[in-house]
C-alpha cells in the first residue's frame, strides 16, 4: 500500500517518528514517518527502519482483526519509512482521565483494562502500554503507538506492559491510583491468562525495588 499523502502541518516531532496531519483521498489523515539515525550505516539503518514500520504495521492490523480499536491504515511506504492512518479526533487519555467525575473514570478503567486483555489474549504486546498511547475519541479507547510492540506469549513481556501501565497510574494519575484496581479486574475478566500476568507483574516489581536497592 503505497502513495504520498498531502501533508498539512507538522503533529508532533518525537526521538523515533516525526507526525504530521495530512489529507489522504479526501479523508483526515495522520502520516508517521520514523527519522533516519545519523549514527548508523546508511543501509543497515534502512534495513532497521522498514522491519519496524513492517512490524508496526503488521501489529495494528492484527489488532484490528482481533477486535481492538486502533487507527485505520491507509497506507504504508517501506521505501519512505511511512505510515499513512486514520486521525483519531478527542483527546489523550491520560488527558481525560484527570478531569472525568469518578464514576465515568472508573467506567473508563475498566475499558483500559478489557482492551489490554483482549490484546494479550491474542499475544499482542504493545511495548509502550500507557495512558498517553491512548485516544478518547467519544466513548471508545483506541490504542496508539505500536513501534515498540511485538508478538509474544510470554509473561515476562505481557508482565512489563502491565508494569508500564500500572506506572502510569502511580506517576501520572497519583490522584486516582486506586482506580488501577478496576483496571486489573476487567483485564482479568477479558483474559484468561491475565492473573498470571499480574504475578508476573509483582516479581517484576521487587526486582526493581531490589535493583534501586543495590
Amino acid at each position: 500500500m503505497q502513495g504520498s499523502p498531502a501533508t498539512v502541518a507538522v503533529h508532533r516531532v518525537g526521538a523515533e517518528a516525526r507526525l504530521d496531519s495530512a489529507t489522504w483521498m479526501g479523508r483526515k489523515a495522520v502520516t508517521k514517518q520514523r527519522l533516519p539515525k545519523g549514527y548508523r550505516h546508511p543501509t543497515l539503518d534502512r534495513s532497521l527502519q522498514g522491519f519496524r514500520i513492517k512490524n508496526e504495521s503488521r501489529l495494528m492490523l492484527e489488532a484490528r482483526r482481533a477486535g481492538i480499536p486502533v487507527p485505520i491504515i491507509y497506507s504504508i511506504d517501506i521505501a519512505e519509512n511511512r505510515i499513512v492512518m486514520e486521525e483519531i479526533p478527542g483527546s489523550r487519555v491520560k488527558d481525560a482521565l484527570e478531569s472525568m467525575p469518578d464514576e465515568k473514570a472508573l467506567e473508563l478503567c475498566g475499558k483500559i483494562g478489557t482492551i489490554a486483555g483482549r490484546m494479550h489474549a491474542n499475544d499482542i504486546v504493545h511495548g509502550d502500554l500507557t495512558t498517553s498511547n491512548m485516544l478518547l475519541d467519544g466513548d471508545r479507547i483506541v490504542l496508539i503507538d505500536f513501534s515498540l510492540g511485538s508478538k509474544s506469549s510470554e509473561l515476562e513481556d505481557k508482565g512489563v506492559d502491565m508494569h508500564l501501565l500500572e506506572e502510569a497510574f502511580h506517576s501520572a494519575h497519583y490522584r486516582r491510583s486506586e482506580f488501577y484496581e478496576a483496571v486489573k479486574e476487567s483485564y482479568v475478566r477479558a483474559y484468561p491468562g491475565g492473573a498470571d500476568v499480574l504475578k508476573k507483574v509483582k516479581e517484576i516489581e521487587k526486582r526493581g525495588r531490589y535493583t534501586r536497592k543495590e
